[in-house]
């Protein structure tokens, strides 16, 4: 056996049960999930499912559903700029600025959040926003007679929350891109005479799109669908698709709805990614 050939076995031995483990556990899920999709009901407690496709249609012809998608998008739209906004920024102190301890005390600060559970954070953040709140309060205390401050059962309140849960994706993704650019390169613009706003443009940003990129889809894709933060900060004002899709399968018992439903918010998520490849594909491309 040659030593191609035995290189190649091995790397079949080595990923082949992670590959067997993922078709497991996502391809098996998503196939019964789009028989279910074609059904009329859940073929349990004795109910006769029959074939078809009025679960699709019913998104297409009622106007509800195709309201609380545009609401959902925009929702991802909003955290994913804002942990853009906010993330890059400390992962660029991190990378380039921060050294020693400070820098092992900050990621320490960053991944807090994933030591407590999602629903407690969510939770905490009511306490924070309705009025009479933590920041109403202070806000109070410093400007006596000011009008109140209630954020909470708000899209507001909904963005604040989300913003919280997903912005260690995308300081720690930007973080490992920035991490990566040697120095020495951006020396060499400072001494042809770049300044800094240049170097920072021309260099540092186009260097860091593929962690940019791996942010944007960590924290774009989950948003979109999310159900627990809407449902508690927004209350009624922000029910969103993911909304929907939840109480089709634990209030109404719908499931062969929610399974269409999921499917078509899928599609919409493939087709956005899509339609962003060839830009981030010329991208890459360059970088290489």
């Amino acid at each position: 056996m040659t030593l191609a050939r035995q290189r190649r076995w091995a790397v079949i031995g080595l990923t082949a049960p992670a590959y067997l483990w993922l078709a497991f556990t996502v391809l098996l899920p998503l196939s019964a999930m789009l028989y279910f999709s074609f059904l009329t009901v859940a073929p349990f407690g004795g109910r006769v499912a029959e074939p078809t496709f009025s679960n699709y249609l019913d998104y297409f012809t009622k106007g509800f559903y195709l309201t609380l998608t545009g609401r959902s998008l925009w929702l991802g739209v909003w955290v994913t700029a804002l942990c853009l906004l906010l993330g890059f920024p400390a992962a660029l102190a991190l990378a380039k600025y921060v050294r020693g301890r400070w820098r092992e005390a900050l990621f320490l600060l960053i991944v807090l959040p994933f030591w407590s559970n999602a629903l407690v954070r969510t939770f905490s953040w009511t306490m924070v926003l309705r009025s009479e709140g933590l920041v109403d309060r202070a806000i109070q205390g410093l400007f006596p007679g000011a009008p109140h401050l209630d954020l909470l059962f708000t899209f507001t309140a909904v963005v604040i929350g989300l913003v919280h849960s997903f912005l260690p994706y995308m300081i720690l993704t930007c973080y490992i891109s920035l991490q990566a650019i040697d120095d020495s390169l951006l020396e060499a613009a400072q001494s042809l005479g770049a300044t800094g706003f240049t170097v920072f443009r021309r260099v540092m940003l186009p260097l860091s799109l593929p962690g940019i990129a791996a942010g944007t889809i960590l924290i774009f894709v989950p948003v979109i669908g999310s159900f627990m933060e809407p449902r508690i900060l927004g209350g009624r004002g922000g029910f969103m698709l993911g909304n929907v899709i939840e109480d089709q399968f634990t209030v109404v018992f719908n499931w062969p709805l929610g399974a269409a439903l999921s499917f078509i918010l899928l599609g919409l998520v493939l087709l956005i990614l899509a339609a962003f490849y060839p830009f981030l594909r010329r991208h890459m491309q360059g970088l290489a």
